[in-house]
């Protein structure tokens, strides 16, 4: 039997460690400065990742555009091709730890949580 998903977030300029399991990038854009080596990603998540678009947008002005921003990427989350890519990451998350890697600076304020958070939810369909 599975176990239960298990996520990590990690900033791409992090060392990465043994327990780290997979390791998925969840940036639209390759981090500056980091080569593919350095980076040590296994995978990268384009699909769950903020359009080019909203991205741009949320960064023009993040301290008013927070609300909208999550509703926004919400509902990028909730397209077929999102859907099944977050599926895909909670079945690799229910066999190993998956660690989330972001160039972000404050992780906390990025779109990761909103990620973290659908992630979390029971897939639509059925159970997880």
């Amino acid at each position: 039997m599975a176990q239960q998903p298990r996520y990590r977030v990690k900033r791409v300029y992090d060392e990465p460690a043994a327990d780290d399991g997979r390791r998925v990038l969840v940036d639209r854009l390759w981090p500056r400065g980091v080569s593919k080596q350095a980076a040590a990603i296994d995978e990268w998540a384009k699909e769950v990742t903020p359009s080019n678009e909203l991205r741009k947008w949320y960064h023009d002005d993040p301290d008013t555009r927070r609300a909208e921003f999550e509703t926004r990427y919400r509902v990028e989350l909730a397209a077929d091709a999102a859907q099944a890519e977050l599926a895909r990451l909670r079945r690799e998350a229910a066999e190993e730890p998956l660690t989330l890697v972001t160039a972000v600076k404050v992780p906390e304020h990025s779109h990761v949580p909103i990620l973290l958070d659908e992630l979390d939810e029971t897939p639509r369909g059925g159970a997880r």
